[in-house]
Parts: structure tokens; sequence; C-alpha cells
């Protein structure tokens, strides 16, 4: 699978949650909480712990001119060799660096280093921790090597982060290849469709109840699932509240979903202030796509309440999209529509020679359109003052 650059993707979620897909989830079950709160407290460093290194390492643009204690993998005991497991290493280094004020957490070029299954708490005492990534990262080489005893559902996980840039001109490598030729990946087999069925592969970067982040400039490659999801929100009749989100500068290829953003009915809150914008697509199956019917089975009853969707825009969007899906679909709550969507220099054409554009699907979707698109929505109703009064639910 290609490179996925990601320049800018500005996470700010001021409330609730946010876990990433990049995709987001919060359930108020015992058993969800139980789980992550064991890993809710950062654990001791070492003792010394390292000092911040003194050998030379790239200024991130944001701490130019700053002093910031660097502290890199390579002093915590990572090897570096693409084999050797480091994720200890990553882990202390990371529980200093979130105790240090001003600190930037390096791993440096030149290595690449595997990790495991792991989750990187918080709060830490910096609000602007920078982790510099201009190696490479990695987890284990597909579902064989992944440990029986670890969830095969995420990678790396970020828990309880109160600012921190995420940068570097390094790469992150999902290892995805072993993911997409498990026989429960239909549009991934070898040999072309197999046959389809639900199993588990890791999203590689999660971001949970966290806030004010910002992941720029990497490389994504061969992630197990990618693309970028808004997702799972209002989950058991949870509260979410997602804002101040930008997309941009990326390319998606191959994909089941483009940008997407998901929610169950039944919830309450709201996504707001989301802007997508300069994503070049290649033969992406539902390229843009609101889902307010997410359903994991067949038999999710219709609820009245649901997370409340406003402000999103869509901007210099443009490619090409797999026929099995229409290039557009804003399927939005019949209780609750989303409201003021943007469209601008859309142009999504189909992937397959010779077959016809696909026109947008809409439902209870309002917004704009700003230029002509392709395929050109005309589904979009017209904003009225009585679709904009239910937009201060996380306030």
């Amino acid at each position: 699978m290609p490179f996925h650059q990601v320049p800018l993707l500005l996470f700010f979620i001021f409330s609730c949650l946010f876990f990433v897909t990049i995709q987001t989830r919060h359930r108020h079950s015992h058993s969800e909480h139980d789980k992550f709160h064991a890993v809710s407290h950062v654990s001791v460093p070492p003792s010394p712990s390292p000092s911040p290194s003194t050998s030379p390492a790239p200024v991130p643009e944001a701490v130019a001119g700053s002093r910031y204690s660097v502290f890199s993998v390579l002093d915590f005991g990572a090897i570096g060799d693409g084999v050797t497991d480091d994720t200890q290493a990553f882990k202390l280094a990371w529980d200093t660096a979130c105790q240090t004020e001003s600190a930037v957490l390096l791993v440096p070029d030149g290595y690449s280093f595997m990790l495991q299954s792991t989750v990187l708490a918080g709060p830490c005492k910096t609000a602007g921790l920078v982790f510099q990534i201009e190696g490479t990262i990695m987890p284990p080489d597909g579902p064989d090597s992944w440990p029986r005893n670890i969830s095969k559902r995420q990678w790396l996980v970020f828990y309880r982060i109160n600012g921190m840039l995420m940068q570097g001109g390094g790469l992150v490598d999902g290892k995805g290849e072993k993911w997409w030729n498990l026989p429960c990946k239909p549009h991934k087999g070898i040999y072309g469709t197999t046959m389809p069925g639900p199993c588990d592969s890791p999203v590689a970067i999660r971001f949970f109840m966290s806030s004010n982040l910002t992941v720029k400039g990497l490389k994504i490659k061969n992630s197990p699932q990618f693309h970028f999801s808004i997702g799972s929100l209002g989950i058991n009749h949870s509260r979410a509240c997602v804002s101040n989100i930008t997309v941009s500068d990326s390319v998606i290829q191959h994909s089941d979903n483009g940008i997407r953003i998901k929610t169950w009915q039944g919830g309450s809150g709201c996504v707001s202030k989301v802007k997508f914008r300069n994503i070049s697509m290649e033969a992406v199956r539902n390229p843009i796509i609101i889902d307010q019917y997410y359903c994991l089975t067949k038999n999710c009853s219709n609820q009245t309440s649901a997370v409340v969707i406003n402000d999103i825009s869509y901007v210099n969007i443009k490619g090409s999209y797999d026929v099995r899906s229409p290039p557009m679909s804003f399927a939005c709550s019949d209780s609750t529509p989303c409201i003021n969507l943007t469209l601008a220099q859309v142009e999504l054409q189909p992937a397959t020679r010779g077959r016809t554009v696909a026109n947008p699907y809409c439902w209870n979707a309002h917004g704009t359109v700003l230029t002509q698109t392709i395929p050109p929505v005309y589904c979009l109703m017209e904003e009225t003052n009585a679709t904009n009064d239910n937009t201060n639910l996380c306030g």
C-alpha cells in the first residue's frame, strides 16, 4: 500500500473524548472504564532518569528559539534494529518526558523501532510536549506475530493527553500487508475477492480522552486500517464532543473509506468545526461520508436523540472513487439534521473507466455548495434558522 502523507491533522476535543482512527469511541460501561483506569497514571521514570540528550537533534518549528529538554529513546535502551522489542524503552522515555516541563521525545533518524501494542498515558506535566519522529516506528509484522494476550484492535493509544505536537520527517509503518490478506478482508486478498467476514485488525494511532493535539508532517504507510475517521461517537447513549479538527494535504489510496464521520443513534453532544481540505483520493470506496446510523449489526433500532453534526467543510477534495459506493454520502439523523455543511472544489470521478458518475446521497443534510462539484450535489437542503438552533450542546 502506498504512502499516506499527513502533513496536518489538528485535533481539539473539548469535553468528553476523542479517539481517532484514526477513530473516536467512548463507553460508559464499567468494564471500559476499568480497562483504561489501569493505565491512567504515568509510571515512575527510571531512577535516576537519563539526562536530556546533548547530541544534535532536529529542532521542531514550534519550539525553535525555546529551551526544550530533548529525550532520545536511545538513551532509555531502545535498539532500533526493527526486530528487538523497544516498547519498554519508549514507555520509559515517554514517562520521563511527560513529567518534564518543555520536553521533546525524540525518535531519531536512521533507526527502526518495533513496538508492541501500548498505551502512552497522561496527564503530563507539560502542556506542550513534542513527540518528534524522525526515524521509523512499526508494530509486530502481521497477526501471527501479534501476542495472543494483547488486543488486535489497537496499536498506539494516547490517553488523557492535554497538549501534544506529534511531528517529524519520519515514518509510521503499520505493517499492514499480512492483515489485508486475511480471508475476512474481501477486497484485499491476493487473488481478488474472498469470503467476507468480520475480524480484528489494529487501528494504527488512537487518541482517547485527549485534547489540543496536533499531528503533522509524518508519513503513514501500510496501515492495517487506513482512513481518517471521527467515529463511534454516541455509543451506548454516551455524550461525545469533538471540535476544531483539520485534516489537510493528504493522500488516500485504495481504502475502504476516505474521510468519515460516524455516530451511533441515541447519543448526544456534537461534532463541529471540522475542516477537510487538499485531499487526494485514488480508488477509494466512500471518499466522503457522514453516517449517523452506524451499527455493527442489522438489529439497531431507530432512536430519537443523536450527536449534532455542525460546521463541516470539504475543500479541494479530488480524485477517483470505487464505484461500489457513492462518491459522497451524507446520511444524517431523522431527528437532528446535519447543518452548515460546506463543499468547494470537490471533484470525484469513477476509478473504473466507462462508468457513469454516481449521484451523491443526502438525508436530512443542510448545507451550501460554493463551487460546482463533480458529481453535482443537488441533494443538500438549504440552511434555515430552525436548523441552527441546536448547535450549543457542547458549549
